[in-house]
């Protein structure tokens, strides 16, 4: 039997809304730390210790009971007390966390002694309300003043930030206590005497201001978390998500915590209902709204829970620009990029207000909604987002091509804004083969594909609106943008298309995934597609674990950086469903088994943002970014994308269809979907491998909305055909 091994950081998170908290495997947060109790983009307690008459107390276990919930198990090391030695491991204390609103932090004492023990428990508290972009970079600036006050009698310490009209607040308030708390020299402290088998227990309980109105924490304690309103909640969502069953436990475990990651990344919409979100971006870094995740996140969810588009579109409409900003880097009918709400935002010393600076999320934000109508059918959605469509096409032809040339570029005109635009945003994520910095304005090829791809949506949903002109000059708009760009980005040597073009429109020829992209696109003519294929499947580029954002033989590579030879899940999806647009089946089934793999090795099965671009060996384990965010959306969702890439899943609700072209690979024989909605009903579908084929069934409700259709559906293939019956 093979040694189980799991890969992750050191740490502690829990997350609810626009809130998280991290700690160390024991919950505290130590001094100096970028951990902390987070709360709209501002931390709210920076350190957090506890002790038995200023002894530390020893880690026996911690870990996350759900995505908001917390147990960490604890025993005193030697006490040394005026009543008598106190031996190590004589008092368990269990710690546990509930986050909801505010925080609900429960103290549960048992004496194993067998002796009466006395001493004094103290709880350190300290909240310095920096800026969470200051605390990422370790310049942390007090601009504001910190008061902190103590109420014996609401047994409460309230500790309040105010700078100028910014505020922010934290009440902790003790309740429940088996003994009065006192408040002195930072500590919350409370005598503490138990008999042999006695047990003591207290809750602290943390309200957030933002000074203008404080949100409470759950009241209830830790054995009733799974009860509460967000338990309810969760609880929803998995009933609304799709479902699987399979006979492979490591992918049936990737999904199943994906599911749970992207509860954990909701977040709720002001004036809709609680079955609305849009998702955050990542844990702990981008608890927050971003374009261009959100709208990946969407299409990665859109035969999972389909309602993330709607969210996603609905909020950010709300934001497209409508002037010009250099500053914020925005541009009339530009999707935002990154929205903000601590005290850096507040006083707009950075852009993010939000900040526009994303090259992509406009023409994705076109491809959302029309992959959100072919999947809901809901014309309704086309017909309010319609204004904002023109926008983004408005915004493609007069900003997105910036010097006219019919390409689309990117470069920052704002002091503080970002240097590369796309989804490998990174300072030095583009190179040139040397490995210098690339110069802009920066031509990305998979922007290109983004665009032809939007544009051959959007001429399909106007025709749908009966708008025949404006869908043609779409088209042609399309086919002119396939034609030059295969003639500027290709390069016949090499077999493969230059990353980007630079300032002066030369090829930078430096091998990374971002072409990979443009297969999912449809950008690739069919004669290409071959080569750029096996060119990403070579041993520099495909690690094992997955493909790498950079050539592992290019000079600035490096294994464990940040987009220069790392793999990224999400980066991997795309580049599976574009293997399957082409009809590379097999090389779609090996990277979807590479990321499957990889997750296995993970804690909790919990998918990072991105991992190391080792080689896999037989004795290696994938190694974790150390900054990556865990949970993280689009590489929770990647999940999701392998799954539809591997059954060829494709929605065409407006025609009551759904279309399948399942290709299992070896390693994952079957396949059941369960309660997925064809025409707004429930139906299960259930494929397996027989031999090297892999045949479908209706297994349960109505088969008539479901066929078979191929989806390579890449430039000159032959037209798809249907099979309006399953196989028997």
């Amino acid at each position: 039997m093979s040694l189980e091994i799991t890969v992750g950081p050191p740490r502690l998170v829990i997350n609810q809304g626009l809130s998280v908290h991290v700690s160390e495997q024991d919950g505290q947060i130590g001094w100096p730390t970028d951990k902390g109790l987070y709360d709209r983009d501002t931390r709210l307690i920076s350190s957090w210790q506890i002790y038995a008459d200023g002894a530390p107390w020893d880690l026996l276990n911690s870990g996350n009971i759900t995505y908001y919930a917390s147990r960490v198990f604890l025993a005193n090391s030697p006490i040394t007390t005026q009543a008598g030695d106190i031996p190590a491991g004589k008092l368990g204390l269990v710690l546990s966390r509930n986050l909801g609103d505010g925080l609900h932090e429960d103290f549960d004492l048992v004496n194993h002694h067998s002796e009466t023990v006395t001493f004094n428990l103290e709880i350190a508290i300290r909240s310095d309300f920096a800026d969470l972009f200051e605390v990422k970079s370790g310049r942390i600036v007090r601009r504001g003043r910190i008061t902190t006050e103590w109420s014996d009698r609401r047994r409460e310490l309230r500790t309040r930030y105010v700078n100028a009209d910014f505020a922010r607040g934290v009440t902790v308030k003790v309740a429940n206590a088996g003994s009065n708390p006192v408040y002195a020299n930072g500590r919350i402290s409370f005598d503490i005497t138990l008999e042999p088998g006695q047990a003591w227990h207290a809750c602290l309980l943390y309200s957030f201001d933002n000074g203008h109105k404080a949100r409470h924490p759950p009241q209830d304690c830790i054995q009733d978390a799974l009860d509460s309103r967000f338990s309810k909640q969760l609880d929803d969502w998995r009933g609304r998500a799709l479902k699987i069953t399979t006979s492979n436990e490591e992918f049936y475990r990737f999904y199943r915590q994906a599911v749970e990651d992207m509860a954990g990344l909701r977040l709720p919409i002001d004036g809709t209902d609680h079955l609305e979100f849009v998702p955050a971006a990542g844990v702990p870094w981008f608890v927050g709204l971003f374009g261009r995740d959100s709208l990946i996140v969407s299409l990665q969810n859109s035969l999972i829970y389909p309602d993330f588009a709607r969210g996603s579109l609905d909020v950010l409409a709300r934001f497209q620009a409508t002037e010009r900003d250099d500053f914020r880097d925005a541009e009339p009918g530009k999707i935002m990029h990154e929205l903000r709400l601590g005290e850096l935002a507040h006083f707009k010393l950075i852009p993010h207000t939000p900040y526009y600076g994303t090259a992509d999320a406009t023409p994705l934000y076109l491809i959302v909604l029309h992959n959100a109508w072919k999947t809901t059918g809901d014309m309704d959605l086309l017909r309010r987002h319609l204004k904002n469509a023109e926008r983004c096409l408005h915004w493609i032809d007069h900003y997105g091509d910036r010097d006219g040339d019919g390409f689309q570029e990117y470069g920052t005109r704002s002091t503080a804004g970002y240097e590369n635009q796309g989804w490998k945003d990174s300072g030095e994520a583009l190179v040139y083969p040397d490995g210098s910095l690339v110069k802009g304005p920066k031509a990305l090829c998979e922007l290109q594909g983004y665009v032809y791809d939007a544009w051959l949506r959007m001429a399909e949903v106007f025709e749908a609106l009966d708008q025949p002109g404006r869908a043609a000059e779409l088209r042609g708009k399309a086919k002119d943008l396939f034609e030059r760009f295969n003639a500027a980005f290709w390069d016949e040597e090499s077999g493969f298309y230059a990353f980007c073009l630079d300032g002066e429109k030369r090829k930078v020829l430096s091998v990374a995934s971002n072409p990979g992209h443009c297969l999912w696109s449809g950008i690739v003519p069919r004669d290409r597609a071959a080569r750029v294929v096996e060119r990403l499947m070579k041993p520099d580029m495909w690690s094992g674990w997955g493909i790498r954002t950079l050539s592992a033989d290019h000079p600035a590579y490096n294994p464990h950086s940040y987009q220069n030879g790392s793999v990224w899940p999400h980066d991997n999806g795309f580049i599976a469903q574009g293997f399957r647009r082409y009809g590379f089946d097999k090389e779609a089934g090996r990277v979807a088994r590479d990321v499957s793999a990889a997750q296995s090795y993970f804690v909790q099965h919990r998918m990072p943002e991105l991992y190391a671009g080792l080689q896999w060996t037989p004795t290696s384990f994938p190694v974790q970014y150390k900054g990556a965010n865990v949970p993280q959306a689009w590489a929770a969702g990647s999940c999701f994308a392998l799954l539809q890439a591997l059954l060829g899943l494709q929605a065409d609700a407006p025609m009551g269809k759904l279309y399948v072209d399942p290709a299992l690979p070896d390693w994952l024989p079957d396949m059941r979907l369960n309660d997925f909605r064809v025409n707004g009903e429930a139906v299960d579908l259930r494929f397996w491998r027989e031999g090297e084929e892999t045949r479908w069934e209706v297994a349960k409700g109505d088969p008539s909305g479901v066929s078979q259709r191929s989806c390579a559906t890449g430039p000159e293939l032959s037209a798809p055909v249907e099979t309006p019956r399953q196989p028997e």
